[in-house]
């Protein structure tokens, strides 16, 4: 558990395990903590890096909140400092974004990216992209005027999660809101969420081979983070990764998700 100096922020890590490296970048308001269940499923074959997003929980910021190329740059440094060798990498909603960032501007850092549900707007056509991030400016105001407890439902509602039927694994104990993840959320929403609406990426440079596209199992097929991530499956030509439960599967099914990680990294 250490912290290294990027452009901008002081940026939180943790290394655990054996074995095979790989990096989860967490979704939302995420911090190296967020997906603590997956990684215990996960270290006895693999060498696991989570880390703090800039300006989340340890992550401290010295500049602006940054842009999703500024946190693929953080991931890109990160990686310099841990190893010389290709990894593998788990990005999860807005950290498959990350991931797709990173993928183009470094590929030799990445041998294999599983992108589940990638919240980019830049993927769908024309008129979906535009309607999809007026729905993120939107959730803002909703946040501005009402609090987490007003965005909430409308954020589930976007990214097809249902709060009241989301089935877990037996024995799972939620993670509590508190008030770090209070302020987590207060990042994410007022300054993520700006930064998916400002998002593009151009994949020309891209090598298919490296990505694997996934969506959960229960993510309703209609909303635009499980169509980003059928459309991202038809520009790579490959089939989508089906994984356990919904958008935050990697939290609510660890034990399986896990074993599906392990079967599409081989």
């Amino acid at each position: 558990m250490t912290t290294m100096t990027v452009p901008g922020a002081t940026l939180y890590y943790e290394v655990r395990g054996q074995g095979p490296t790989l990096l989860i970048s967490q979704s939302g308001e995420g911090d190296a903590n967020r997906t603590v269940d997956l990684v215990n499923h996960l270290v006895d074959d693999h060498t696991v890096i989570t880390y703090d997003r800039r300006g989340l929980s340890r992550s401290t910021l010295t500049g602006p909140p940054g842009a999703i190329a500024d946190h693929a740059d953080d991931v890109h440094l990160l990686l310099a400092e841990l190893t010389d060798e290709p990894v593998a990498m788990l990005g999860c909603s807005l950290g498959a974004v990350i991931g797709l960032h990173l993928a183009v501007k470094h590929p030799g850092q990445l041998h294999t990216l599983v992108a589940h549900e990638p919240v980019a707007p830049w993927l769908l056509p024309d008129a979906d992209a535009a309607h999809h991030r007026q729905e993120l400016l939107a959730l803002q105001e909703v946040y501005a005027s009402g609090g987490l407890a007003a965005a909430f439902p409308e954020i589930a509602r976007v990214l097809g999660i249902d709060p009241a039927a989301q089935d877990t694994e037996p024995d799972l104990t939620p993670q509590p809101l508190t008030d770090q993840r209070r302020a987590n959320f207060d990042l994410f929403i007022r300054h993520d969420f700006t930064a998916v609406v400002k998002d593009s990426l151009t994949l020309g440079d891209l090598s298919p081979a490296l990505v694997v596209p996934a969506a959960g199992r229960t993510t309703p097929r209609t909303v635009f983070d499980y169509r980003c991530a059928q459309l991202l499956a038809a520009l790579v030509g490959h089939d989508l990764a089906e994984f356990p439960g919904g958008h935050n599967g990697n939290t609510t099914h660890p034990k399986a998700y896990a074993e599906k990680l392990r079967e599409v990294l081989g």
